[in-house]
């Protein structure tokens, strides 16, 4: 964080860093003048999503990541308190190939556009989409859903496990909010170089 905190504003904690440090790690990075975006990606029955949700009252979290499931969502903005709730639409990970094993008849753009829909009706303040169905959303949402985007890579990273990807600018030229950079900052020996040509690229 000390590398990435000239030119990263928004950090997010995911699984692995919350099971290390578990909210102190949301708090150390809030204390320092920093927005969370808590990514554990709640999906469970309404009354747990809704306890879990409360836990977070007392911890200055910007974003909380829910799956986008009806219920789910409304559980969640029902306790949100301070905490803004956005629902993943699809993972970035699934292809359409995965898609048809779900049995979902429509395409994947399809299945991002009905969450999206009704994940907001449920009361969810954005979305987490891939970079490739940000620009479709905003046509048929508009601007007021905050939307971030995960599956960022740069022109010379490696696609890892992400099937729907793009460029930071090609993200933010289509709408979307905030991206979401993980592994092409990690992993690269220079993270906070790429952080700040990334911060650079986007304006």
């Amino acid at each position: 964080m000390d590398l990435l905190a000239p030119h990263v504003r928004f950090f997010k904690v995911g699984f692995q860093l919350f099971l290390a440090g578990g909210l102190a790690v949301c708090d150390a990075i809030a204390t320092r003048g920093c927005k969370v975006m808590l990514d554990l990606k709640f999906h469970d029955i309404p009354q747990t999503v809704s306890l879990a949700m409360a836990q977070l009252a007392d911890h200055d979290i910007a974003l909380a990541t829910v799956h986008g499931y009806p219920q789910v969502v409304e559980a969640a903005a029902k306790a949100k308190g301070r905490t803004k709730i956005l629902a993943v639409t699809v993972l970035t990970s699934l292809g359409t190939e995965e898609l048809q094993q779900t049995g979902f008849a429509g395409t994947l753009a399809d299945l991002v556009r009905l969450r999206a829909a009704t994940s907001l009706a449920a009361g969810a303040d954005g979305l987490v989409c891939s970079p490739l169905e940000v620009a479709v959303l905003r046509k048929h949402l508009g601007q007021k859903p905050l939307i971030a985007t995960p599956g960022i890579r740069l022109l010379d990273s490696p696609r890892d496990d992400q099937v729907r990807t793009a460029t930071p600018l090609a993200a933010i030229q289509a709408g979307a909010d905030h991206i979401i950079v993980g592994r092409p900052i990690t992993r690269h020996p220079d993270p906070a170089g790429v952080a700040r040509a990334i911060a650079e690229e986007i304006g």
